[in-house]
């Protein structure tokens, strides 16, 4: 018998993995992972898989051509709906991949009650796809399948108690397995719309009508503001923040930053060409302004701000006052804060 397993990394699906792997049953197994664009990159995955996988076959696709399916634009945000959006896409994948390789079933480690998914969720999953008793989920073996393929599959007792498994359940399980229980590629923690207001910021993006991933990796900063009516500044704060964002200007793009060193960098997009000489001015204070509040938080003053285009080498200098409070600034007409997290107001 020949599986495959979606994996992610996380304790969920190493678990569920070794669990079906140990069957007498079953004489080859597949690891098939997904990169997203929603979800950070995992430097450890690869020196977790010769620890705990050697030998075992290991496949990986991209989903950066289908982002858009996880997040409806014409709608709020919900992450339950994109929860039940990016397993649909999974499934439809590994669908295929599984009919590809002549695989009798495809492994996941899901569990009930995550972000709000349900059992009638993953069954109406499993039927649009032609995976009807053919998708094995040791970890939510209680609903769906028969007594005698819970007892064959799912040594965990919180299915057979029919509630979902905890983490302390896996962790207990992944011991008994002789996997570390250690979960630190969580495949939930690196999920970028997980993230307060992260998916807000998504949804508006996919509004729009041409964007691109450039502008998709923008939304990972902290600090993005928008001023109507195209205006994107994006503001690095910290060696490792100012790293990322040097890797996404482009030539059109200016570069904001004051003229004393390691304070904050900031990059600001917008139709240029389209904009009158008056317009580009004033959208070249407001990023001035925002990025000597941010270097001088809480306190008025003014401060000397550098800016050029990327394309061009000619440096220009600008004194910018601070904007004395952050609800000063987010009262500016046409400006909003696309906040991660808390508030900006609630900033230092």
């Amino acid at each position: 018998m020949k599986v495959v397993v979606l994996f992610s990394g996380s304790l969920a699906s190493r678990v569920a993995g070794r669990l079906v792997q140990r069957h007498p049953d079953v004489g080859g197994v597949q690891l098939l992972h997904f990169r997203s664009p929603f979800s950070s990159e995992c430097g450890g995955l690869r020196d977790l898989l010769r620890e705990e996988w050697f030998g075992t076959t290991f496949r990986t696709q991209s989903l950066k051509r289908d982002y858009r399916r996880f997040v409806d634009s014409r709608v709020c945000f919900s992450l339950r709906r994109a929860c039940v959006q990016c397993r649909t896409l999974l499934l439809a994948r590994a669908a295929r991949y599984v009919e590809r390789v002549g695989a009798d079933f495809l492994v996941t480690g899901d569990r009930l009650d995550t972000w709000d998914i349900k059992a009638s969720d993953l069954q109406s999953l499993d039927a649009q796809f032609g995976l009807t008793g053919r998708v094995l989920r040791p970890l939510c073996a209680s609903w769906g399948q028969t007594p005698e393929r819970v007892d064959e599959w799912a040594v965990l007792d919180a299915p057979r108690r029919g509630r979902p498994a905890s983490d302390e359940d896996l962790m207990a399980a992944a011991s008994g397995l002789g996997l570390e229980s250690w979960d630190g590629l969580c495949a939930a923690q690196r999920c970028k719309l997980t993230v307060p207001g992260f998916g807000e910021r998504v949804a508006r993006l996919l509004a729009e009508e041409s964007f691109t991933l450039n502008a998709l990796r923008l939304l990972d900063f902290a600090h993005v503001y928008r001023a109507e009516p195209d205006v994107t500044i994006v503001l690095a704060e910290g060696e490792d923040e100012k790293h990322q964002l040097q890797d996404l200007f482009l030539p059109g793009d200016l570069r904001v930053y004051p003229s004393t060193p390691h304070g904050p960098v900031t990059l600001v997009r917008t139709a240029w060409d389209a904009k009158n000489d008056a317009e580009r001015s004033r959208v070249v204070a407001l990023a001035a302004r925002i990025t000597a509040t941010h270097s001088a938080p809480g306190r008025p003053t003014t401060l000397p701000i550098c800016f050029r285009w990327e394309r061009d080498d000619e440096t220009q200098v600008l004194n910018a006052q601070t904007f004395a409070s952050w609800r000063d600034l987010l009262d500016e007409p046409g400006v909003t804060a696309l906040t991660l997290g808390a508030p900006i107001a609630a900033a230092p």
